[in-house]
């Protein structure tokens, strides 16, 4: 299996036979290039494909032949929240909302909404700062915590589960999920519904990627999800599926 830990020992050896090579034979400089090429083309393909596993172990599916499948809702609560839980109530439907902490800070009746209505809440950082993927380990761990507090002295509990902002990995990121004893959460169906505008494309779209154990991630901050929602929620259900809260499909632990 292709990861960080095998991808550094592959490439230690690789260095260091181009080295023994190079006192005898003089080799290329171009050698050494190839080596650094290959080896930062791999860091950014582990780095924004969360479902490669590369730095971090993320669950983006339930290897499962049933018809079951989850939603899931990140960036929020928004201005849009609560119409969505308006249908996932009417729909008898229940998603996952992995919500930023600055966010619910300035909709906490939203947010309590969300639990009330037993919506499982998962960890989406604190910030969602544009540069979160170069902080330190102990400053994203903070951000993460940061979260967790503003989580539990509003509804007494703390995320399990965590989606990293704009789903990228990092070795930093590695170290602080396992220090903060998080579980990471993927998907396996991203909606791509913050740059697609237009209903029946993105209804097209995710109802094409349609498969047993999906994990689907929409945003809870477009009006584009909010208005295809509840025709997407009659059409899977029509195909025979049948839609689980994440945790439940998943079989983890929701809080700690």
């Amino acid at each position: 299996m292709l990861n960080y830990t095998n991808t550094n020992r592959l490439f230690i050896t690789l260095l260091f036979f181009s080295i023994c090579l190079d006192v005898v034979y003089e080799i290329s400089a171009s050698v050494y290039l190839s080596l650094y090429l290959l080896y930062s083309a791999l860091f950014f393909y582990g780095m924004f494909k969360i479902d490669a596993n590369f730095f971090i172990d993320s669950v983006c599916s339930k290897i499962d032949n049933k018809k079951i499948c989850a939603i899931s809702f990140d960036d929020g609560p928004s201005h849009h929240t609560l119409e969505i839980l308006k249908i996932l109530k009417k729909k008898e439907i229940k998603a996952a909302f992995f919500c930023i902490g600055k966010q619910i800070t300035t909709r906490e009746s939203v947010f309590q909404q969300i639990h009330q209505q037993g919506h499982l809440i998962g960890n989406h950082s604190f910030s969602h700062h544009l540069l979160f993927d170069f902080f330190s380990s102990k400053t994203m761990l903070n951000d993460l915590q940061r979260m967790d507090s503003v989580m539990a002295n509003l509804i007494g509990l703390q995320p399990k589960l965590f989606r990293p902002p704009f789903g990228v990995t990092n070795p930093w990121l590695n170290k602080a999920i396992k220090k903060g004893n998080y579980i990471s959460i993927g998907w396996n169906i991203r909606s791509m519904d913050t740059v697609i505008n237009d209903e029946n494309k993105l209804l097209n779209k995710v109802m094409k990627s349609l498969r047993p154990g999906a994990i689907y991630l929409f945003h809870d901050t477009n009006k584009t999800t909010l208005a295809i929602l509840p025709e997407f929620i009659e059409q899977v259900i029509a195909n025979g599926y049948r839609i689980e809260r994440l945790d439940r499909m998943l079989n983890l632990p929701a809080y700690k």
